[in-house]
């Protein structure tokens, strides 16, 4: 400090250069300095940069702007350390002092510290609250009945439904429209349907093995596009990071800021997933560089083909309104050299954004669809099957691998999309109601014509059962934090909600980090999903019974969008500082004439 305190306050330096992090954070770490320098009558400039190349770090310095234009930031920098601050040290001290001996007499330990804070106990409340759901999940068996179809010597299924005129439809035995919550009335629907009548024997005089035949009702064919997905911002960098090489969010910042460091990727700490139009005019020369990456290079003469670079101004991917403070996390195109001293997970870290980078130059991916009705006497059943006409940009991004059929038999016990919490794949295109088929055997489903006459070979009863929502991984966890609490896996629904989420791009890793050390949460390394202590339960009821607005997702995200207001110049530090003060202090008075903190219960 007194070194820099030094040549801050030279009589000789005349104009000071701030080139700390380009965010809140390090706005307020060079104010900080600044304040306690005592840095008095020297012009100040900011230079605010994208990426540590050499001509993004010359055009910051040409382009700095006064230091006051960044007040507003400056100013949220500070109330967002004052409210971490007032928030922690007000309700630590206050719960602890109020139910700290119960929890220590149950725990059995000499002493216990609540330790709460206006992120992390939202956070905490979010994967208790997930873990009690799996907790108290009851299974519910259901069955579903198949017919497995005989076309020109290949075999495909049908699934029933109780749609309109069916004789189940809105029946009271259903489980949702494609099951039955009892065998016997599956079996019963199996008996109704091999009973023969007069319209369904010998019908064209085909009949199948099981004495039955089916026809089609109507049948679709449509092909259907998936657009190369947005560029990864942190989150969503962290989150795939988290599935595909098991690593930690915090461990993925650090990989991601040693990219950047090495000038090979972008600034790391951002929410944005498109490019600015400044960014997209010069984007040739990101991928000029990248044509000496072994990985990239083969792709580059299509790129150069497809010519989309020259228009990528126009595209989804580029969009001033949806940035802030930086751009999403795309390769510089130099400092390859230096991907030789870095480690092999991080080689693989970088190698995910190139091809996520080089993928929004290719064209969308195309499926075709077919949609096949078949009915047995005034019964339904579905198929849909679906296979890559077009590989278009998962010829970079890697084609899905299909989920196991084993996976269609299970029903997700909670609507909710925060119960979804699935590792499926944003670049995926497969839907787990699709069938799996061969080139042959989906040439002869495209030759099959509405009114055709098909054997049915067998109808059979397959039991599925509701499963309970999936516990958070660290990837997921940090997407959920983004989203305040919802966890969102549709990219398009996903950026709808943005500027709501609890925590920064470069907090959240460390939350979780932190309520791992505290053993509040445990980490499986492994795997990376994350579970809560015995401990971390019973700090979560104490917040539950006495200040519970702190484990509310949308109002976590709330003071957060406050402190981006302040940022914007919507509201001013005063108005900010005296709701926090009135939140403090009638959350304070209201614990301390609670007398709850004998009635504990594990």
């Amino acid at each position: 400090f007194q070194i820099v305190s030094g040549i801050l306050n030279r009589e000789d330096v005349d104009t000071i250069y701030v080139c700390t992090d380009s965010g809140r954070e390090g706005e307020y770490i060079y104010r900080l300095v600044e304040q306690e320098a005592h840095v008095e009558g020297k012009k100040r400039r900011r230079v605010w940069i994208d990426s540590q190349t050499e001509e993004e770090i010359l055009r910051g310095i040409r382009e700095a702007k006064d230091l006051s234009e960044y007040d507003n930031l400056g100013a949220s920098a500070y109330l967002r350390a004052k409210e971490d601050y007032l928030m922690g040290i007000n309700f630590s001290r206050l719960l602890t002092l109020k139910y700290g001996n119960s929890i220590s007499n149950f725990l059995q330990t000499k002493y216990s510290v609540v330790s709460v804070g206006r992120v992390m106990t939202c956070v905490l409340g979010m994967v208790v609250r997930r873990e009690r759901e799996i907790r108290d999940f009851v299974k519910t068996p259901f069955y579903r009945v198949l017919s497995t179809i005989d076309a020109q010597g290949h075999t495909f299924e049908g699934e029933w439904r109780a749609v309109k005129g069916s004789r189940y439809f809105e029946s009271y035995d259903l489980y949702k429209e494609n099951g039955f919550k009892e065998r016997k009335k599956a079996e019963e629907l199996i008996q109704y349907l091999q009973t023969p009548d007069d319209e369904s024997v010998n019908v064209a005089g085909i009949q199948g093995q099981s004495g039955l035949n089916c026809r089609i009702e109507s049948i679709e064919k449509k092909k259907e596009k998936k657009n190369p997905p947005l560029l990864y911002n942190l989150a969503e960098l962290q989150n795939d990071c988290s599935k595909r090489f098991k690593i930690s969010p915090d461990e993925t910042l650090r990989i991601v800021q040693e990219l950047y460091e090495k000038k090979l990727v972008t600034y790391p700490r951002t929410d944005a997933r498109v490019l600015s139009t400044a960014v997209a005019k010069e984007i040739t020369r990101n991928l000029n560089g990248l044509s000496k990456y072994p990985m990239a290079a083969p792709y580059m003469q299509d790129i150069l083909n497809f010519g989309s670079y020259k228009t990528l101004a126009k595209t989804r991917y580029v969009n001033d309104k949806q940035i802030t403070d930086h751009y999403a996390i795309i390769p510089t195109g130099q400092g390859l050299n230096a991907l030789n001293t870095v480690s092999s997970t991080a080689k693989g870290v970088y190698d995910l954004i190139v091809r996520r980078f080089l993928s929004i130059f290719y064209p969308p991916a195309v499926y075709q669809k077919v949609a096949i009705v078949t009915k047995i006497k005034e019964e339904s059943f579905f198929s849909s099957f679906k296979v890559l006409a077009e590989e278009g940009y998962l010829k970079v991004a890697g084609i899905p691998k299909k989920k196991t059929t084993q996976s269609s038999a299970k029903d997700s016990g909670n609507g909710n999309s925060e119960n979804n919490n699935n590792d499926t794949n944003d670049e995926a295109g497969s839907d787990s109601s699709d069938q799996s088929l061969d080139t042959g055997l989906f040439e002869v489903i495209k030759s099959l014509k509405k009114g055709a006459v098909l054997q049915v070979r067998a109808l059979d009863i397959k039991e599925g059962e509701t499963s309970p929502p999936k516990r958070y991984n660290s990837g997921s966890m940090i997407l959920a934090m983004e989203n305040a609490g919802q966890l969102i896996e549709d990219e398009e629904l996903r950026a709808q909600i943005k500027g709501s989420g609890i925590g920064t791009s470069a907090t959240r890793a460390e939350i979780l980090k932190k309520l791992v050390n505290i053993k509040y949460l445990a980490l499986n390394k492994k795997t990376q999903v994350i579970t809560p202590t015995l401990q971390g339960e019973m700090i979560y009821d104490v917040v539950d019974h006495s200040i519970r607005s702190l484990l509310n997702p949308e109002l976590t995200a709330s003071w957060e969008k406050g402190l981006n207001y302040v940022a914007e110049g919507s509201i001013t530090s005063d108005e900010y500082m005296r709701k926090l003060d009135h939140f403090i202090t009638s959350r304070t008075v209201g614990v301390k004439g609670l007398n709850n903190q004998y009635q504990l219960r594990a």
